[in-house]
C-alpha cells in the first residue's frame, strides 16, 4: 500500500478523531513540550530505522497521541485519537507486554493481522510505559510501512530503556506540576489573607474613630478622679488601637501594593517628629521611663512621619519587654552619611533563633510575652528598607538594642 493510500485510509477512517480541547490536555502539553521526549522519539526512529514514532496515552477505552514524529505522513498529531480497538496497544495495556514484529507478512503471531492490514503497518513496536509505582500510562510506539529490524535485541533493549525513562520523567513532571499548583494555591491563599487584613484594618478605622470622638466629648464632662484615670487609660488604649490599625494598613499596602512608599523631604524635621512620638508613648505608658538623646547635627533628608512611625514601633516593643524599673533609651545621631537611631531596653535576651524572624510579618519575640499581631517590627523594617536602610538587633549584658540605620537621602526631585 502506498504512503498516500495509507494516509487516506487513516484520515478517512471513522475511528480517527482530530485534536481539540482534550480531557488529556495536561498529558499532551507535558509531553509535547518535553525536550527529552522529543529527543527520545528522534533517537528511536534513527535506531530502528522507522519513520513514525509516538508516545500515546492509553486507557481501557482510549488511545490518544501525546507526541508524534511522523515522516510517513500518517497524519496523526498530538491530541488525535484512535479507537482503542483499532490499535495493538489495547493488548499491551491488558498484558503489560510489548508487541513487536519486523514484517507483518512473515511474523508467526501477527501475520495478516487486521489492524496491520487496515493501516498498512508492516513493522511495529509498542512498549508499555509504566510509572515507578507500576501504574500503566501508555505506550512508546515505532512504526513503518516497510520491513525493519525492530526485534533486534539492542533495539528492544533501547526501546525498553526509553519507555522506562519516559515513565520516570512523567512522574517527575507530574510531581513538579503538583508542587507548582500547590505553590500557586498558597500564593492565592496568602493574597486572600492579606486582602482580608487590609479590609479588616480599613473597616476598623470608623468604629475606633467614633470611640475616640466619644472619649473627647467625655473629656469635657465633669468626672471624678477615678473617672479621669479611666479616661486616660482608655485614651491610651485607643492610641494603641490606632497604631495597630496603621500597622495593618501599612502591611497591606506593602504586600499588595508592591512595597512601602516614602516621601523624603530635605532637612526633614526628624527630631521634632521623634520627640512627638516619645511624648505620646510617655503619656500612654507613664510607668515607663523613656530617655531621649537626639544629636542630629546636620540636615537629614527622609520621610519624617514614616521614620517616626518606625521609632514608635521600636519604642512600644522596648517598653513591653523592658524589666520593671529600668529605662528605655533612644539615641539619634548622624555619622558619616548614615542616620543612626538606637532604641535599647534592659530585659531578657532575644535568642539568636528568634532574631532571625523578628522582622517578618505576624512573628513575635515569644508567645508568652508577645502582644498584637506581630506587625510592629516588620513595619519598622519595611520603613527602613524603603529608605534604603536596615534595622539590626543585638543583645549584650542584659541590654537589647535595635539600631535603625538610614542613609542621608537626597531629596526627591
Amino acid at each position: 500500500m502506498s504512503d498516500a493510500v495509507q494516509r487516506s485510509a487513516i484520515m478517512q477512517d471513522h475511528s480517527v478523531f482530530q485534536a481539540g480541547n482534550h480531557d488529556f490536555q495536561s498529558d499532551i502539553e507535558m509531553l509535547a513540550s518535553s525536550e527529552l521526549v522529543g529527543t527520545i522519539l528522534e533517537t528511536v526512529m534513527l535506531a530502528t530505522d522507522t519513520r513514525f514514532a509516538a508516545v500515546a496515552r492509553v486507557t481501557a477505552d482510549r488511545w490518544v497521541a501525546c507526541r508524534t514524529v511522523d515522516e510517513v505522513n500518517f497524519g496523526l498529531a498530538s491530541g488525535d485519537e484512535i479507537e482503542i480497538q483499532s490499535t495493538f496497544c489495547q493488548s499491551v495495556r491488558e498484558s503489560a507486554q510489548k508487541v513487536l514484529f519486523n514484517d507483518v507478512a512473515t511474523d508467526d503471531v501477527y501475520r495478516n493481522h487486521p489492524i496491520a492490514m487496515k493501516f498498512g503497518i508492516v513493522s511495529y513496536a509498542s512498549i508499555p510505559i509504566l510509572r515507578s509505582d507500576g501504574t500503566f500510562f501508555g505506550t512508546l510506539c515505532a512504526i513503518d510501512t516497510v520491513p525493519r529490524n525492530i526485534k533486534h535485541p539492542r533495539a528492544v533493549a533501547m526501546l525498553e530503556m526509553f519507555a522506562d525513562l519516559i515513565g520516570r520523567s512523567l512522574e517527575t513532571e507530574e510531581r513538579l506540576s503538583a508542587q507548582e499548583e500547590l505553590v500557586e494555591n498558597e500564593r492565592r491563599l496568602a493574597r486572600l489573607q492579606e486582602e482580608f487584613v487590609a479590609v479588616l484594618g480599613h473597616d476598623l478605622r470608623n468604629p475606633v474613630a467614633a470611640f475616640e470622638a466619644g472619649l473627647r466629648q467625655l473629656g469635657h464632662e465633669p468626672l471624678s478622679d477615678r473617672g479621669n484615670t479611666l479616661l486616660s487609660l482608655m485614651r491610651a488604649t485607643v492610641r494603641r488601637m490606632n497604631d495597630l490599625i496603621e500597622n495593618i494598613m501599612l502591611h497591606a499596602k506593602n504586600r499588595l501594593g508592591g512595597g512601602l512608599r516614602i516621601s523624603a523631604v530635605p532637612d526633614a524635621p526628624l527630631a521634632q517628629a521623634i520627640t512627638e512620638v516619645v511624648e505620646e508613648i510617655r503619656a500612654a505608658t507613664p510607668e515607663q521611663e523613656i530617655r531621649l538623646d537626639l544629636a542630629f547635627d546636620r540636615p537629614v533628608s527622609c520621610d519624617p512621619a514614616r521614620v517616626a512611625q518606625a521609632v514608635s514601633n521600636l519604642l512600644s516593643n522596648a517598653a513591653r519587654h523592658s524589666l520593671p524599673g529600668t529605662p528605655v533609651e533612644l539615641h539619634g545621631t548622624v555619622e558619616g552619611g548614615v542616620t543612626l537611631i538606637t532604641v535599647s531596653n534592659h530585659g531578657e535576651e532575644v535568642p539568636e533563633s528568634v532574631r532571625e524572624r523578628l522582622f517578618k510579618p505576624f512573628e513575635r519575640g515569644s508567645e508568652e510575652r508577645g502582644e498584637g499581631l506581630g506587625l510592629g517590627l516588620y513595619i519598622a523594617a519595611s520603613i527602613a528598607t524603603a529608605h534604603g536602610g536596615r534595622i539590626a538587633v543585638d543583645c549584650e549584658g542584659g541590654v537589647t538594642r535595635f539600631t535603625l540605620s538610614l542613609p542621608v537621602l537626597p531629596a526627591e526631585a
